[in-house]
């Protein structure tokens, strides 16, 4: 009886062991996201940032975005660029509105690590149950939580929802949106 219990505790620590390691790293527009790489180096990847970063190199952000951080980006897919108004993204990439563009995509970009936990717990001591960060364009972005969905609104009061949250980078965080936030 008790070599059977230390088998059967055997074959269960293993089960555990194999399982952990069959963990994938988080899927983002097709590609894998790995928390080894920095935020540049793993959004190049994923079919679904080609705008966003695109918009990164237009602007000059690459080196900063793939300097230590530690940073958390409110990353806007592709489709949520293709909703703003026509002609919004082509005028943007102009090297003429290059300030315009570094301040946009600056305002989705907070300093510091926020995860999924931090938000909540942040959000939970937070006046009105909406925690206020300041980005590093300097305006205000409020999160809130609703039905166990993050909301990320601008200071116009747009809302994106975060569609995929904690995707860890070497140097911060990813939280992927299905809006472009604007200052």
């Amino acid at each position: 009886m008790k070599l059977k219990l230390t088998l059967t505790a055997a074959a269960l620590a293993l089960t555990v062991g194999f399982g952990a390691m069959a963990q994938t790293d988080p899927m983002v527009g097709g590609a894998a996201m790995f928390p080894t790489k920095n935020i540049i180096d793993n959004a190049v990847n994923s079919k679904d940032h080609t705008t966003l970063v695109a918009a990164v190199k237009a602007a000059g952000l690459v080196p900063t975005l793939q300097g230590p951080g530690p940073f958390t980006v409110f990353a806007p897919t592709n489709e949520a660029f293709a909703a703003l108004p026509p002609g919004t993204v082509d005028n943007l990439l102009k090297p003429e509105n290059k300030g315009t563009l570094t301040a946009v995509l600056t305002y989705h970009v907070v300093p510091g690590r926020y995860d999924r936990k931090a938000l909540e717990a942040a959000i939970k001591t937070a006046p009105g149950g909406k925690l206020m960060l300041k980005s590093a364009q300097g305006g205000m972005l409020t999160v809130a939580e609703q039905n166990g969905v993050f909301w990320v609104s601008d200071a116009k009061g747009n809302a994106a929802r975060v569609t995929i949250p904690d995707v860890y980078q070497s140097n911060g965080m990813i939280m992927v949106i299905d809006k472009v936030l604007m200052p």
